[in-house]
């Protein structure tokens, strides 16, 4: 996961290495971006169009080295898997419950009854966590001006490409590069959060970054910039007490994101 590779890719080199043919109905939850039944969970009931040469070719892109059992079964390719019209599929069935379009509106709703103007921006976003960082930083301090508190909503599943030996997943490292970009101002705040309770290999679902987060880190001797550059996120917000440890939630729509915006007072 360190390539920086969509989850998609790796939801199709796993569709690939399976040996699993299921059938009946099953009611997965979105949590890849495009609610795609054939790419959430890899898809097991769902008849998969996609080959082992390009579960292949998306390793070499990325350079990833895969396990030898899963190399040697790609090269094989000798029991693709189950494809459109595949009779072992027939009575197979998906029906996706929950959605991350669904979470974001939830969540505007409750905006609307706090008299804060929502704007969702996607339920699909994706991408270097620190470029959408900065973009939605872009876009909140545009927004400064207004005189009326306005919450950006996003949804989807950005990537990380490691740099660094640090800790953190793509929700801390998307919040310490709005941060950065965002200077610390007066008027923006921020959260980020992986809703199935773990943002990536940690124990913390996300982390929040409030205006004196920066000030904060620079008393406790943190360079924020040296963090975000080693990939160290979450050493940034433990450091401040300022993750958010909700433990496994049991399910799981994609990350959730909210940058808040008050009027200046």
């Amino acid at each position: 996961m360190a390539s920086g590779a969509l989850i998609a890719y790796f939801s199709r080199i796993a569709r690939a290495s399976a040996k699993v043919v299921a059938s009946g109905t099953v009611g997965p939850e979105a949590m890849v971006p495009g609610d795609d039944p054939g790419t959430i969970a890899s898809g097991p009931t769902v008849p998969d169009a996609t080959t082992f040469a390009e579960a292949r070719a998306i390793l070499e892109k990325y350079a990833i080295t895969a396990p030898d059992a899963v190399a040697a079964h790609l090269a094989a390719a000798a029991d693709e898997t189950p494809k459109p019209g595949d009779a072992r599929l027939a009575d197979a069935r998906a029906v996706v419950i929950a959605r991350p379009q669904e979470s974001l509106e939830a969540a505007a709703a409750e905006a609307r009854e706090a008299g804060i103007e929502p704007v969702i921006l996607g339920d699909d976003i994706e991408g270097e966590a620190r470029d959408v960082g900065r973009s939605m930083a872009a876009q909140a301090l545009e927004a400064v001006e207004r005189q009326a508190p306005l919450v950006l909503l996003s949804g989807g599943e950005t990537t990380v490409t490691l740099h660094g030996q640090g800790r953190g997943g793509r929700n801390t490292e998307f919040l310490l590069a709005l941060g950065i970009a965002a200077g610390g101002h007066p008027s923006i705040h921020a959260i980020a959060c992986d809703t199935d309770g773990i943002d990536g290999s940690e124990d913390n679902a996300g982390a929040l970054f409030a205006p004196d987060s920066l000030d904060r880190a620079h008393s406790a001797g943190l360079d924020p910039q040296a963090c975000l550059d080693a990939n160290d996120s979450y050493g940034f917000f433990d450091t401040l007490g300022d993750l958010i440890k909700t433990g496994p939630t049991r399910t799981n729509v994609n990350d959730f994101r909210a940058v808040l915006v008050l009027p200046k007072s």
